[in-house]
């Protein structure tokens, strides 16, 4: 587990209050904070429901909803958002036509009618274009997600965001997995899941395969390892 994570908080008590005062009211009396972390009672919440609730919800608070689970993504520390800034550069400099786009909603609908923000969605330029808050993920080529300071992100990065990505048919799910000092590259995605995925030790030649097609030095990701 990355330094520093702990059993901390998803939000702070004043957000999931504000939260509460600004939700629709087919789900305000659902919404529960026990342990620091957001739940919701009986049972999942609709994809109308939750687009709602993510479109009120404080500037403090990014929502998805992974697995039929209600999830609050966690606030970005300075090496993660460099990190992410990298890899935009990386595919910029390789792949111009393309875009890498922070934190565009994806709508998930083969996957439990979920809605995920992933860390990057490489995209043709303009394919976003008119789409609105939660996009179709069929033009997209990868997902990236780079590990967090919380005790979640096993399951959130290495387990349910792989397989959202994968029911959603895109090509390559990458992971920076900052406890292991690793990049992981997921592809062939296949009734769900990707069937194969690398992992490479910081400092490797990362050859991400087609449609993507980039080839990532890692050596600038030991800058930012703990």
């Amino acid at each position: 587990m990355t330094p520093g994570t702990a059993e901390r908080p998803q939000m702070s008590v004043e957000d999931f209050e504000e939260l509460v005062r600004r939700a629709p009211e087919t789900v305000r009396n659902k919404l529960e904070f026990l342990d620091g972390r957001l739940l919701v009672r009986h049972g999942p919440i609709d994809v109308d429901d939750f687009e709602e609730l993510a479109r009120v919800a404080p500037e403090t608070v990014t929502l998805e909803l992974i697995d039929g689970k209600l999830e609050v993504k966690p606030v970005p520390d300075g090496d993660h958002g460099e990190i992410i800034m990298w890899v935009l550069r990386q595919c910029m400099m390789q792949r111009p036509e393309l875009g890498l786009y922070v934190e565009q909603g994806l709508r998930i609908d083969t996957y439990r009618k979920g809605c995920i923000r992933p860390d990057g969605a490489l995209a043709p330029i303009d394919y976003f274009a008119g789409q609105g808050e939660w996009a179709s993920p069929d033009g997209v080529l990868m997902t990236v997600e780079v590990t967090s300071r919380d005790s979640d992100t096993d399951r959130r990065d290495r387990h349910d965001k792989p397989r959202a990505s994968a029911h959603a048919g895109i090509p390559v799910y990458l992971l920076v997995d900052r406890d292991e000092h690793t990049v992981v590259v997921y592809s062939s995605p296949e009734n769900g899941a990707y069937q194969s995925r690398r992992p490479y030790p910081y400092g490797s030649t990362v050859r991400i395969p087609a449609p993507v097609a980039l080839t990532l030095e890692t050596e600038k990701l030991k800058d930012y390892a703990d």
